[in-house]
């Protein structure tokens, strides 16, 4: 039974960590302003737009894939427009990974930086806008800070939710080494092909990632508390 980790599969790992980087980053800057718009508008709109973020948790990820895999490719509406673009097919690449695990894993960070924008309540804001601070003076000097324990809890979750995705990355992405054969799709291959030592290598590391940033966060949830009190 061979259990020793190849090139491939430290490549692996790599490629994991650079897709769950940048995919925590780009959400950031997505989740932020879509969050704070979520906690403060009364549109009639904002029910079905909270649904949409919310889809991919009870959503299969194979079937958001498979959607994103038509709409991608060749002949999908955003597979002709980056023909178009002479950006080529995104499907089968890291470019499309990274845009279908920004989607599967968008409701991960909404979410959380929502719920601490509602939490701030309004009284704050209207404390400093009394003080004549602009409304973007209110957001970064007293809304982001004050919502602080959502950005932390959001960046963890985004990234070790991306760091443990298969449906989506196998449909979108395939089993490409370097390309787009991420930690889930690795241990995959290897059971598949029987090679149980590196499975049990590679599953382990991420059994043990996933308590690391369980732990984390919940330290960081009983530290933040007791701040609170």
């Amino acid at each position: 039974m061979e259990n020793i980790l190849t090139s491939a599969d430290l490549q692996a790992v790599w490629l994991t960590l650079r897709l769950a980087s940048i995919t925590t980053i780009l959400l950031l800057l997505i989740a932020t302003p879509l969050a704070w718009w979520l906690s403060h508008s009364r549109k009639w709109y904002k029910g079905p737009v909270s649904a949409l973020v919310a889809l991919p948790l009870v959503l299969p990820p194979t079937v958001l894939g498979f959607y994103l895999l038509l709409l991608m490719g060749p002949h999908g509406p955003v597979g002709e427009l980056t023909k178009a673009m002479h950006l080529g097919a995104l499907p089968f690449t890291f470019a499309g990974l990274v845009i279908g695990s920004v989607l599967f894993s968008l409701p991960f960070a909404v979410q959380p930086i929502q719920n601490a924008f509602e939490s701030i309540g309004r009284r704050p804001l209207e404390v400093a806008a009394t003080l004549r601070a602009g409304a973007w003076d209110r957001f970064y000097s007293v809304a982001l800070p004050l919502a602080r324990p959502g950005f932390y809890t959001a960046i963890i979750l985004a990234f070790a939710h991306t760091v443990g995705e298969f449906g989506v990355v196998l449909m979108l992405g395939g089993n490409i080494p370097g390309e787009t054969r991420v930690l889930s799709v690795a241990i995959y291959s290897h059971v598949e092909a029987v090679e149980y030592g590196a499975a049990h290598l590679l599953a382990g590391g991420m059994v043990l990632f996933s308590f690391i940033v369980l732990l984390s966060l919940y330290l960081a949830g009983g530290k933040l508390a007791k701040d609170v009190r």
